[in-house]
């Protein structure tokens, strides 16, 4: 989603258009802090928000913090976007036309360098996410496979048993998906020895 900017109040004049616009992109390039300027609407960026949450699906403070700054590092580079565009589409009197497009050359310029620092901050950002959401799954896969091991022991003694006594934090859901899952790979198993018995004895006769 693409921060709007609100150009409807304010200066009416080309050249009051000019500086107000370049008075915004300093402003909110040049403190880390703001992620949502005035100009901008917060509902339409808590929307934005979401969609990397429901994508990524964070699990603990850390990988939320992480979508968080994805989220914040996508979002300024929707607005350079926005920024860029705004600048291209100002034009500008025979009277300082100079240095109007020399302020113009220079403010592109700043947003290029900036795109530049936020992409590669993005990709590093996503790198880290994706490497520590696939150490936690791996774990998690770990913990599973030795849960159902105990639960099946326990189930053979006709006793019941408390994953949460262990430390087990998995939801009844997950875990009734894992036992179906083991219960499947169980049944292909099954259907793939029988296949083989059977070409095996089919072989003897021969």
């Amino acid at each position: 989603m693409t921060p709007t900017i609100d150009r409807t109040t304010g200066p009416q004049t080309e050249a009051g258009n000019q500086k107000s616009l370049l008075g915004f992109m300093r402003y909110t390039l040049g403190d880390e802090q703001v992620v949502v300027s005035p100009n901008e609407d917060r509902e339409l960026y808590h929307s934005h928000l979401k969609t990397f949450q429901d994508e990524h699906q964070p699990q603990g403070a850390t990988e939320e913090h992480l979508v968080q700054s994805l989220a914040d590092l996508s979002w300024r580079l929707n607005r350079v976007v926005a920024l860029e565009t705004n600048i291209l589409s100002l034009c500008y009197s025979t009277r300082g036309l100079v240095e109007a497009l020399f302020d113009q050359a220079k403010a592109l310029a700043n947003l290029s360098l900036h795109s530049h620092r936020l992409s590669r901050q993005f990709k590093e950002t996503l790198a880290h996410l994706r490497d520590l959401q696939k150490i936690r799954r791996a774990e998690e896969e770990q913990d599973m496979d030795k849960l159902l091991v105990i639960m099946e022991m326990y189930e053979d003694r006709g006793e019941t048993y408390d994953p949460s006594a262990d430390g087990f934090v998995f939801t009844e859901m997950q875990i009734n998906q894992a036992i179906q899952a083991r219960d499947r790979e169980r049944l292909v198993d099954e259907a793939y020895e029988s296949f083989e018995s059977d070409d095996d004895s089919d072989y003897e006769s021969d």
